[in-house]
């Protein structure tokens, strides 16, 4: 899973060595290359310190919380009188989980820090509500279809999620049609319509950045399955469908079980 690494030298080695399994460090040594990465790269999540330029700011983390909200922001920095009014600032905005260098950075704390934070992440939030969706599939091949999203330049074919699944391509078939789901085809390309849709709701993506970050070689083949999956462009989703929005209509086209947005189910009760 890719977590992009803001941080010095220092704390970086920290976390490859605390946290190596299973996590893609993406280090950015200056607030530029962080940008860049954040809308070229699949990152999860950002770790972060407002010491990163030699000087505790926090005006660039405040401006990669305003224009990529989905990103979750992890703060790592060193415990000092000179970094405190730069957390009470990041504290005002939102940005409440901090670690600190040599004192709560033990191995399982950094770990479980990660953990916490990456459950908030977009591919992460799209993913718990498409499971309403695929009701029965076994878990190894949600996680398959989940990586799918982590590791675009792979391609998302039938034979690459059968082989993230340690299953032959005809088993990973037949349990798609024994739960009376779309094809296997079909529901990546759904997952990752719904996870451009989210991404898209950031102000800090254009639909090139989303194309390159999913691994779409043209941002017009991108628009093309947001017409086909959707009936609307780009920019018409992103003003007029929430992400519940988005699912509720693909479950409607897609699949067989119906899901209800929270305004619909509160005013189903209310009546």
């Amino acid at each position: 899973m890719p977590i992009l690494a803001a941080v010095p030298a220092e704390r970086l080695l920290r976390l490859r060595t605390a946290a190596s399994e299973g996590y893609e460090w993406i280090a950015a040594a200056t607030w530029m290359q962080a940008v860049t990465t954040i809308r070229t790269r699949p990152v999860e999540m950002a770790v972060v310190d407002p010491m990163l330029g030699g000087e505790p700011r926090s005006v660039e983390i405040e401006r990669l919380h305003q224009h990529f909200p989905s990103l979750p922001l992890l703060v790592y920095t060193a415990l000092a009188p000179e970094t405190a009014g730069v957390l009470l600032g990041l504290g005002r905005i939102g940005i409440r989980q901090v670690l600190f260098h040599r004192f709560d950075d033990a191995p399982a704390a950094l770990r479980r820090a990660l953990h916490s934070e990456l459950e908030q992440s977009a591919s992460q939030q799209m993913m718990q509500q498409l499971v309403a969706v695929l009701p029965g599939l076994p878990d190894r091949l949600r996680r398959a279809l989940e990586t799918t999203l982590h590791a675009p330049e792979d391609g998302p074919t039938v034979s690459t999620l059968a082989e993230r699944a340690s299953l032959k391509r005809r088993t990973c078939e037949r349990w798609f049609s024994k739960l009376g789901l779309p094809s296997p085809k079909m529901v990546m390309l759904l997952a990752r319509v719904l996870y451009a849709h989210r991404l898209l709701l950031d102000p800090g993506y254009t639909i090139e950045d989303v194309a390159l970050k999913l691994g779409y070689g043209r941002a017009k083949t991108l628009q093309m399955h947001f017409r086909e999956v959707f009936g609307l462009t780009a920019g018409e989703l992103r003003i007029s469908l929430s992400p519940e929005d988005a699912l509720c209509l693909l479950a409607r086209r897609y699949f067989e079980a119906p899901i209800r947005t929270a305004s619909q189910t509160q005013s189903q009760v209310a009546s």
